[in-house]
């Protein structure tokens, strides 16, 4: 497919937790063209929130906001015509982590804070939700999750899972492919190239995919 086709310069991926976001924006840079960036995970205070000691989620979810909005800083100063940019992560995505594990005083502090800093981000030019089930996250982190992640309450991912879906379900920002992300094979070459092709299509409003896998897989069922 021509580069050319692909009018966004400012692509973000979104989704839960395992949705194969980072892996996705890795192999649409290698096709379409572009500079990945992945969200920085590095934090001191995540093992202290994993631990659940007292404190350590509103200091966990600070790191991140900042973090986050330094790079996503250094995004607004780049060159109109430098080489497209497609990151792993939507800025807003801060604020469902937050909801999920700040106490109420943590989050009047909080909104605060994400509201100064929000107002000098970039909107992306397109938002891709990866959307995957419970069901699926469980299982992907059981067999590729660490320790941490392991020891996640499935009340808590359940939760995220729906306050993705619920944040997505009202999305306008920006024009939105959401794809339904269960049996998204990112070894298969139809399944990317049909991707690809749904993002060349869309031009505004909202896009709901299923892949060709995932169809295949149900009539193989029936």
């Amino acid at each position: 497919m021509n580069k050319g086709e692909i009018p966004f310069r400012h692509i973000a991926i979104e989704g839960a937790p395992k949705c194969q976001k980072s892996k996705l924006a890795q192999i649409l840079a290698q096709i379409i063209g572009g500079k990945v960036v992945l969200d920085k995970t590095e934090n001191p205070y995540l093992k202290d929130f994993y631990d659940e000691k007292e404190g350590a989620s509103f200091l966990a979810q600070l790191v991140f906001l900042v973090n986050r909005y330094n790079q996503q800083l250094r995004l607004s100063q780049r060159d109109l015509f430098e080489e497209r940019v497609i990151c792993d992560y939507l800025f807003e995505k801060d604020k469902i982590y937050a909801y999920q594990t700040l106490g109420d005083d943590e989050l009047v502090v909080y909104e605060r804070i994400y509201t100064i800093l929000a107002e000098r981000i970039p909107r992306p030019d397109l938002t891709i939700y990866l959307q995957i089930s419970l069901s699926t996250l469980l299982k992907r982190v059981a067999k590729e999750g660490s320790p941490w992640e392991k020891n996640i309450s499935e009340k808590y991912l359940g939760d995220l899972v729906e306050a993705f879906d619920y944040f997505f379900f009202n999305f306008q920002a920006t024009p939105l492919l959401v794809v339904k992300a269960d049996e998204l094979d990112l070894t298969r070459e139809e399944d990317i190239m049909d991707v690809v092709h749904q993002i060349s299509q869309l031009k505004k409003g909202s896009l709901y995919y299923v892949p060709q896998s995932f169809e295949h897989r149900n009539s193989r069922k029936k």
